[in-house]
């Protein structure tokens, strides 16, 4: 099994790297060839186990997620969120329950809702690289983020709860809402404590590497400790990552550009993981239904998927629309266009979680009895998840563009941003003029004084300079051309290091030393956006 994990992991990277190469949507390759590979007799069979989808690759997922958010933009979506993390999870297990029902032979209501709470949480992980890659309004990437990280919360709960009904140890509509509080609640201040203890460490060590390190086992640990006094998990996760997120605003720079580095590294390796391992469940999918009718059950799996997709849109529009009604609601946010409403209901791809839950079903109930349905559950959660991320996933691209809803956050970004800088200019100036009260014209420390307010000036250029490109395409801009001629000089430089070290002249950690001052410098010239 650990031979499989590692084979696994490094085809998916691989598979990853070629599709990002030549710009083609990673996850839905990764699926797809893993559903090729999963029928084939050469490849062995990869059995998931769901404690590493939940205790190893959703941690971290998450942690890395909500880092990345921003607190004052949830906070200011809470509402709309809300009804997405919350709200529609428990709309869309409660309809998938009653189709599956239906449509699915002798499947007890109790097993319904359990398969209903498996498909009910969306991954937004393809939906958000997408909406980024071609420019979708902030608010809709701010939903879709905000609904990934606490919906799986939601889902799980339910799920346990319609578990519990099926296996024998049923409780009360209070007691599942009673779980569901202490789930919220306990997993918040389990999240929020973790969070103010390590941001202390942090500040406390003050040493990069560690302070990475660490970072790396806080989703892992934060997730254990959750779940073993029986709160949320993901809950707890989240609001850790939230935290210290803002957090690091306040760390130090190498701490702050190694953490970033590190993560989008980790982000990229679970996730094609992740959608690899999805496409190699076929042969387990198909094995469970040996003994059922071909027919049912592609009638079924038709039905189950087309009530989860719909079910997103008959929730997101009155969802959208009828909380406007309030005067108080409508007058603080912007009316959503039919566009954006779309989107966002066709962005709801499934994920692995719901493979993971769906598998995670015992075997039995109480009493001995096998579980009712669970390899009908198996299967309709495995058609969900590939059918949403292939049908929705490949499409989502097209109704953008058709649909023209593109952000318009750009040009305002530029704007604030200018102006920030010039006020950060200005405290710069000031500060300078302070340290340099004592420095006369012709103390040789006066060439540095001039130096750095050429610099200053040159910062407060750059942002009114590219707000200018922007809106005029004027071409290169003075600042543009500088980093370009800058960044070419710094890697001629890089050249003559690496030749005098293979010549002899330098040792390797000289040459060390030499590159490190020549990357920041290079990083200070080349602004490109690289995003993961």
């Amino acid at each position: 099994m650990n031979e499989a994990l590692v084979i696994v992991a490094v085809a998916a990277l691989a598979i990853a790297a070629l599709a990002r190469r030549y710009q083609i949507a990673s996850p839905l390759v990764l699926v797809v060839l893993g559903i090729c590979a999963g029928l084939t007799p050469v490849v062995p069979d990869f059995h998931l186990d769901p404690d590493l989808v939940l205790f190893v690759i959703l941690p971290p997922l998450l942690y890395s997620a909500a880092r990345d958010s921003s607190y004052m933009a949830l906070r200011r979506n809470a509402r709309a969120i809300g009804l997405l993390a919350i709200g529609l999870p428990l709309f869309t297990t409660l309809a998938v329950a009653l189709v599956a029902h239906w449509v699915v032979p002798d499947l007890p209501w109790a097993a319904a809702f359990v398969l209903g709470a498996v498909v009910a949480p969306p991954d937004a992980v393809s939906a958000q690289a997408i909406g980024r890659r071609l420019g979708l309004p902030r608010r809709i990437t701010t939903l879709l983020g905000g609904e990934s990280l606490l919906n799986d919360a939601t889902s799980l709960t339910a799920y346990r709860l319609a578990l519990a009904a099926v296996v024998g140890t049923a409780t009360s509509a209070w007691d599942g809402l009673l779980m569901f509080a202490v789930a919220l609640v306990g997993g918040a201040v389990v999240g929020l404590v973790i969070g103010i203890a390590v941001g202390y460490v942090r500040r406390w060590l003050d040493d990069p590497p560690m302070e990475t390190a660490i970072s790396i086992l806080v989703p892992f640990g934060t997730y254990l400790i959750a779940e073993e006094i029986h709160s949320s998990g993901v809950i707890a996760v989240v609001v850790a990552g939230v935290f210290l997120g803002q957090r690091s605003s306040r760390a130090g720079y190498l701490t702050r550009m190694q953490d970033t580095a590190v993560w989008r590294s980790l982000d990229v390796i679970f996730e094609s993981f992740v959608f690899l391992i999805i496409g190699l469940q076929v042969p387990q999918v198909i094995g469970g239904l040996s003994g059922h009718p071909i027919g049912v059950m592609a009638w079924s799996a038709i039905a189950v998927l087309a009530v989860v997709i719909v079910s997103r849109f008959v929730w997101m529009f009155p969802a959208t629309y009828l909380p406007r009604l309030i005067p108080r609601i409508r007058s603080r946010e912007e009316a959503p266009t039919v566009g954006a409403i779309v989107v966002t209901s066709w962005s709801g791809m499934r994920g692995v979680v719901s493979l993971a839950a769906a598998f995670a079903i015992p075997l039995t109930v109480n009493g001995g009895a096998p579980f009712p349905g669970r390899d009908e559950i198996i299967f309709l959660t495995f058609v969900v998840v590939v059918g949403t991320l292939l049908i929705q996933g490949t499409t989502l691209p097209w109704v953008i563009v058709a649909l023209r809803v593109h952000g318009t956050e750009r040009q305002s970004d530029l704007v604030a941003l200018a102006a920030a800088q010039d006020r950060a200019g200005q405290a710069a100036v000031a500060e300078l003029e302070e340290l340099a009260a004592d420095i006369a014209e012709e103390d040789a420390r006066h060439k540095q004084v001039l130096m750095l307010r050429h610099w200053i000036h040159t910062r407060k250029n750059l942002a009114w300079e590219e707000l200018g490109r922007n809106a005029e395409d004027i071409g290169e801009s003075p600042t543009e051309a500088y980093n370009r001629m800058r960044t070419r000089l710094v890697q001629v430089q890089r050249e003559v290091f690496i030749n005098e070290r293979d010549a002899g002249r330098i040792d390797d950690e000289v040459l060390r030393r030499a590159l490190r001052d020549l990357d920041l410098a290079e990083g200070l010239s080349d602004r490109r956006d690289r995003e993961a």
